[in-house]
C-alpha cells in the first residue's frame, strides 16, 4: 500500500491553493496551444484539446517529474505534416477521416515504443547530452515561442493569420493589451505572491475586453470558421485502418520519430525543471508515462504530444511543485471544453499572447551570454548551433543530435592530444615509455608518433600504469608497434595491462609483464559484441578526466 501512495506522492506536502490557481493558469494557456498546434496538420481543434487533456492528466499521475505539463506540441504536430503526404501519396483520394484514424495509430505506436524505451531504462541517456545543447535547446524554444505569438498581430482569414499586419486601432489596443498582461505579471510578485500574477493578469486583461466591449482578438477568432472548442468527453474508439504490412511501413518510420522527438523534449525538460526545483525527477518513469499517454491519447481521438516546456514554466514559476497542479491542469481543461467554451472563446489573447511572451523570456538562458568568454570555443559553437537549428528548423530531435555528435567530436578531438610519454632509458640500458591519457581511435596516431623504433635499444618496456586502453583501435595500435619492434629484433614488454587487453592483444604471450595486484580491471569496448564496462579499480588520473 505504500507504495501504491509514493506512486501519487500522497506522501508530499501540497500547498493546495498554489496548485489548483496554477492549474487553472496552465490551463487557460494550454487551450491556445492545442489549438494553434492541431491547426498546423489541419486537424479539429478538439483533436490537439483532447490531446492535451489526456496528456497532461495521464502524466501528472505517473510521470517522473510532478509539476512539469504535457500536452500536444508543435515538434509533434509538424511529424503529422509528413505522414500525411506520405499517405496521400501512397493512397491518392483517401478521405480525411482515414488520414485521422492513420494518425491515432502512429500515436499509438509512438507511445508503445515510448514505454520500451521505460522499461529497457535508456532515460538515463539523456545524461549524454552536454550542458551547451541543453542551453541551446532552451534557447532555441525560448525563441520559438516568442515568433509564434506574432501571427496575432496579424489580420485573420477563416482562422488563419495572413501577411497584413492589423490596422493601427487594432494593432494598437492588442500591443496594449499585452504588455498590460507582461506588467501585471513582473510587478505583482513584487507585491504579493498569494496569487499567481499570470492568473491575475488574463483575469484583470479579459475583465477589461469582455466588461469594456473591447474590439480585439479573442480564442474564437482563431478558430477555423464553423469551428468550436465545445465537445464532449473524449470519444473511445479503435483506429480503422488495414492492418496490413504496407500500413504498418509507412506508419512506422514515422512512429519512432514520434516517440524519439517526444522523449528527447520531455527529458530535456524533465532536466530543466529539475534545476529550477532543485529536486530529481525520474526519466525512466516519465518515458512509461508518456508513451502510456499517448497510447490513451490515440484511442481517445488526440493527436499526442509530449512535455511542454512554456506550460512547465508556467506552473514551476506560480510555485506549483505536486502533482495536483498538472491534474487541475487537465480537468479544467475538460471542463473548458465541455461545459465552459463560449466562455473561454471570448478570452482576449492578447492576455495569453502577454503570458507567453513573459513564458520565452523567462525561458531563454541570459546567463549564457556571460559565459561565452569563458567555455571552450567548441562549446559556444555548439551552443550557438544548437539555437538556430532548433530556432529555425523547430525540429528539436536534429538539433539536439547534432548537438550531442559535435560535442562529442570536440571531446574525442580533445582527449586525441592527452596522449603523452615520459621517455629514459634505466641504468640496465632499458628503453622505458611511460604512457599518459587514453589511447582510443583519436589518439592511435600521436600514439605511433612517440616511439623511436630505429633508434631505441634491445629492450624496450612501454607501460601503461597512467593510460587506458579504451577500445579496439588502441589494441590494433599496440599490434602495430609490438609488430615492428619484432620485426627490428628489438624486445618489447607491456606493462600495467588489464586482463582484457591481453586477452585481445595477439601477439601477448612472451611480451606482457603480469603484476595481479597492480595491472587494471576495465574492459575494453569492442565491435564483437562483447560489454564496454568501464570499471576501474585503481584511482583516476588527470588523463581520464
Amino acid at each position: 500500500m505504500s507504495k501504491f501512495l509514493h506512486l501519487f506522492d500522497f506522501k508530499q506536502k501540497v500547498d493546495y491553493k498554489t496548485e489548483i490557481l496554477s492549474g487553472l493558469t496552465v490551463a487557460l494557456a494550454l487551450v491556445p496551444e492545442a489549438i494553434a498546434f492541431a491547426l498546423i496538420p489541419g486537424f479539429s481543434p478538439l483533436t490537439g484539446l483532447y490531446a492535451a487533456f489526456v496528456l497532461a492528466l495521464i502524466t501528472s499521475i505517473f510521470g517522473g517529474r510532478p509539476g512539469m505539463i504535457s500536452g500536444a506540441t508543435g515538434a509533434v504536430a509538424v511529424i503529422f505534416v509528413g505522414l500525411i503526404l506520405e499517405l496521400k501519396r501512397n493512397f491518392p483520394g483517401i478521405e480525411p477521416e482515414t488520414i485521422l484514424n492513420y494518425v491515432f495509430a502512429t500515436v499509438i505506436i509512438a507511445g508503445l515504443l515510448q514505454i520500451g524505451a521505460g522499461l529497457l531504462r535508456l532515460g538515463k541517456f539523456i545524461r549524454l547530452v552536454p550542458h551547451p545543447v541543453i542551453f541551446g535547446f532552451v534557447n532555441g524554444l525560448a525563441i520559438i515561442i516568442f515568433m509564434a505569438q506574432f501571427p496575432n498581430f496579424y489580420e485573420r482569414v477563416d482562422g488563419i493569420a495572413t501577411d497584413t499586419l492589423l490596422e493601427t486601432e487594432p494593432f494598437a489596443v492588442m500591443l496594449g493589451l499585452t504588455l498590460l498582461t507582461m506588467v501585471i505579471i513582473w510587478g505583482l510578485p513584487k507585491l504579493t505572491k498569494a496569487i499567481p500574477s499570470s492568473l491575475v493578469a488574463i483575469i484583470v486583461v479579459s475583465l477589461i475586453v469582455i466588461v469594456g466591449g473591447v474590439n480585439t482578438l479573442t480564442v474564437a477568432d482563431i478558430l477555423p470558421e464553423g469551428e468550436t472548442i465545445k465537445g464532449g468527453f473524449p470519444p473511445l474508439s479503435i483506429p480503422q485502418i488495414p492492418y496490413t504490412w504496407k500500413s504498418i511501413m509507412i506508419i512506422f518510420p514515422y512512429a519512432a520519430i514520434v516517440a524519439g522527438v517526444g522523449l528527447i523534449e520531455s527529458l530535456l525538460t524533465l532536466n530543466i525543471i529539475d534545476e529550477i526545483t532543485e529536486t530529481r525527477g525520474s526519466g525512466n518513469r516519465e518515458c512509461v508515462a508518456q508513451g502510456t499517454a499517448n497510447i490513451l491519447s490515440g484511442f481517445l481521438s488526440g493527436m499526442g504530444g509530449c512535455a511542454m516546456i512554456g506550460q512547465s514554466l508556467i506552473n514551476t514559476s506560480s510555485g506549483a511543485r505536486a502533482r495536483l497542479s498538472g491534474i487541475t491542469a487537465a480537468v479544467m481543461l475538460l471542463v473548458f471544453i465541455m461545459f465552459g467554451s463560449s466562455l473561454i472563446e471570448r478570452l482576449p489573447m492578447a492576455a495569453l499572447v502577454g503570458l507567453m511572451f513573459m513564458v520565452a523570456i523567462g525561458t531563454f538562458e541570459w546567463a549564457s551570454f556571460k559565459t561565452f568568454r569563458k567555455m571552450p570555443h567548441s562549446d559556444v559553437i555548439v551552443m550557438v548551433l544548437v539555437t538556430l537549428i532548433t530556432a529555425i528548423t523547430h525540429n528539436l530531435a536534429i538539433a539536439v543530435l547534432l548537438g550531442v555528435i559535435i560535442s562529442a567530436l570536440a571531446y574525442s578531438w580533445e582527449n586525441a592530444k592527452r596522449i603523452r610519454a615520459r621517455k629514459f632509458i634505466d641504468g640496465k640500458g632499458v628503453k622505458h615509455y611511460e604512457i599518459y591519457g587514453p589511447l582510443f581511435f583519436g589518439s592511435t596516431t600521436a600514439f605511433s608518433e612517440k616511439f623511436d623504433i630505429q633508434n631505441d635499444p634491445e629492450e624496450v618496456i612501454i607501460d601503461f600504469q597512467e593510460s587506458r586502453v579504451a577500445d579496439m583501435s588502441g589494441i590494433e595500435a599496440l599490434n602495430k608497434i609490438t609488430e615492428r619492434y619484432k620485426k627490428a629484433g628489438k624486445n618489447i614488454h607491456l606493462k600495467h595491462l588489464s586482463k582484457d587487453c591481453i586477452r585481445l592483444l595477439a601477439n601477448a604471450e612472451d611480451i606482457i609483464d603480469v603484476n595481479v595486484l597492480e595491472d587494471p580491471t576495465y574492459k575494453v569496448v569492442t565491435d564483437k559484441g562483447k560489454k564496454g564496462a568501464t570499471k576501474i579499480t585503481r584511482p583516476f588520473n588527470i588523463w581520464e578526466l
